[in-house]
């Protein structure tokens, strides 16, 4: 069996496409903060743009020398927040600090070192009710979690982490009455897109396999 390598010469060119190598792949991804809880008792905020889920199960990935890795190596209960669109300036105050002191080598000239990531950020913890780290009351959806599986991934500068949620938090106007469901028409995560931060725009359709269904279709 031939083994096709990533470094193997592009194929031909094609009227439609382009092979291109960009620097980053976050092709449209939701945005989350992660809560977890610091050696001192205290608690660190992080932004984190890999993310994704499957049943009860959440999938991050993030900096392998980070302080939300460090954290969650020896304290694996956190709190995966899901900010909307309007709290994109939040999100991005939290962008350039680190909970890491010191700051690592190599985040230094873009970095700095701060231990209050939920006053730097104007977001507000409220305790959780299951786990350690607190959860961002600002959030429309909150996710208390522990993390099962913490791993280095392939490329050996990132972890991967598996966290199965325990208990879901949603604000009460994003919820269709009388049931268990996000409703999708009044739900809109924040999606980072190529480094740049969207909304969702006008509804499309929706799949066979929704439970909370549209009248209009």
């Amino acid at each position: 069996m031939t083994v096709l390598s990533c470094e193997d010469p592009a194929s031909e060119p094609s009227d439609t496409h382009l092979a291109i190598r960009p620097r980053i792949l976050y092709f449209g991804t939701p945005v989350v903060l992660v809560s977890t809880e610091n050696p001192d008792g205290t608690a660190n905020l992080a932004p984190i743009s890999s993310a994704w889920a499957l049943g009860q199960v959440v999938v991050l990935g993030l900096g392998a020398e980070g302080q939300t890795a460090r954290n969650l190596r020896d304290r694996p209960e956190l709190v995966i927040n899901l900010p909307g669109p309007e709290q994109w300036t939040a999100v991005e105050r939290l962008a350039p600090l680190t909970g890491r002191d010191p700051v690592p080598e190599h985040k230094q000239d873009t970095f700095r070192y701060e231990p209050a990531k939920f006053a730097a950020a104007g977001l507000r913890p409220v305790p959780s009710e299951l786990v350690r780290p607190p959860r961002v009351a600002d959030c429309p959806i909150q996710l208390e979690a522990r993390a099962v599986s913490v791993h280095l991934a392939i490329a050996g500068w990132f972890l991967i982490v598996e966290a199965e949620v325990c208990r879901v938090h949603a604000d009460r106007r994003i919820v269709v009455p009388g049931t268990q469901h996000v409703d999708p028409a009044a739900w809109q995560p924040l999606i980072y897109n190529f480094r740049h931060y969207f909304g969702l725009g006008a509804e499309l359709g929706q799949s066979f396999r929704t439970e909370t269904p549209h009248p209009a279709y």
